[in-house]
């Protein structure tokens, strides 16, 4: 087991510790079992070597970082690899992309494999991450007795203007938002220009590996949703290659026409999709991937099998990954959906783009946009693109990435 110690030293102590998600200070790091889900590119890998390095400098060795794809575990067991380092005085075993683990046996699966390390090693704790699919996933072991689970989103405006060493703010709650906009507007302003920030966050500034090549930025978001879609889907379901095709060309005909107000008729005849329900479970599983965003009218019930009213792009980079001139109104919307949802919930409302937990109704658009559509609305909001600051019930667009 020389090798995997020799290659998480070397990741622990390589690690940048400068910036840290938002995420890491919510993490109950105290209990047994963590769960860390999301999309591909967001940073739970370097979350967990964070972790791992505040962990070591407090006592070397107690934490141990491993990849469940490294060729060690061609041949060797999760468990076996658990029971040496808790030998050897280990505490914190770190578990990355449990989905790649190569299952030795056709009844054992990483899930069981960790929850026999949880019931043999009481004083072991497991943090492992995994694909946003993850919450699909029906495995061996059931660990959802014993696990803590949190998802972790790409970055958000605040964050981006920290990650690029720009600026720090601190996070804006929801009811702050609404009540002291102006005031909270004005103390970045005062720091920054803002709109030119927001510009490039709204095209690059989502997925943190934009700086490592950025003129590739685009190709390797491509790479991304090819392997969540070929790799992370089938890892956790038991879908087939035909069925991922049609996956393919339905993420390809939503993100041609969003945000899309589905005809699931005409989509089903145009993929040769003959249940509805089959292609309410595709939908879903975009949506679980993190690759769309399905909007209704009510936030709880069903997912897998209520239609959605509207469907949207997760978050707008994807925009200009599938279009090089993405409509503005798009963007705009797609960006206050993907900042405001989770843990807040986001329906659509019958005036109005958005109902925030079911309170405040919001109209999205440019500087010009007026309170017509929302005569009718209570607690009703407009959010504005192309302006710094806002006043009584006019919010600048921008301000809703500092909810997380």
């Amino acid at each position: 087991m020389i090798e995997l110690y020799e290659t998480s030293d070397r990741l622990i102590r390589n690690v940048p510790v400068s910036f840290t998600r938002y995420l890491y200070s919510k993490i109950n790091w105290g209990v047994r079992l963590v769960e860390i889900n999301g999309s591909r590119g967001v940073g739970k890998t370097t979350m967990l070597l964070q972790r791992a390095r505040e962990l070591n400098q407090q006592e070397n060795g107690k934490a141990l970082f491993v990849s469940l794809d490294d060729p060690w575990f061609y041949s060797h067991s999760l468990i076996d690899t658990a029971s040496e380092f808790f030998r050897n005085g280990g505490i914190t075993l770190f578990l990355d992309e449990v989905h790649k683990y190569p299952p030795k046996h056709p009844q054992v699966d990483w899930s069981s494999e960790v929850k026999t390390i949880y019931d043999r090693y009481p004083s072991l704790n497991i943090i492992y991450t995994g694909s946003s699919l993850l919450r699909l996933y029906k495995g061996q072991g059931d660990l959802s007795r014993r696990k803590t689970v949190y998802n972790l989103k790409g970055l958000s405006l605040r964050e981006y203007l920290d990650f690029y060493n720009i600026a720090r703010f601190p996070v804006v709650s929801i009811k702050d938002l609404f009540q002291h906009h102006p005031e909270i507007s004005a103390s970045v302003i005062d720091k920054i220009k803002i709109i030119p920030h927001f510009r490039k966050y709204l095209s690059t500034g989502y997925y943190p590996f934009y700086q490592e090549i950025p003129e590739q930025y685009f190709d390797r978001l491509k790479n991304v949703i090819n392997v969540i879609l070929e790799n992370d889907l089938p890892a956790v379901t038991d879908l087939h290659y035909d069925t991922l095709s049609k996956i393919k060309k339905l993420l390809a005909v939503i993100a041609s026409t969003v945000p899309y107000t589905p005809n699931l008729s005409r989509i089903g005849q145009e993929l040769h999709i003959t249940d509805q329900r089959t292609l309410l479970k595709y939908l879903y599983y975009l949506d679980q991937a993190e690759l769309i965003t399905l909007l209704n009218r009510e936030g709880k019930g069903n997912q897998i099998l209520r239609k959605p009213d509207k469907i949207y792009l997760n978050n707008p980079n994807l925009l200009w990954c599938f279009n090089s001139a993405p409509e503005t109104g798009t963007i705009r919307e797609t960006f206050l959906l993907n900042q405001a949802s989770d843990p807040l919930t986001v329906t659509y409302p019958e005036h109005g783009d958005f109902v925030i937990n079911g309170t405040w109704t919001l109209e999205v658009g440019g500087r010009t946009k007026t309170r017509e559509q929302l005569k009718q609305t209570v607690n009703g909001f407009l959010a504005l693109d192309d302006i710094e600051t806002g006043a009584g019930q006019t919010i600048p667009l921008w301000l809703f990435g500092f909810l997380y």
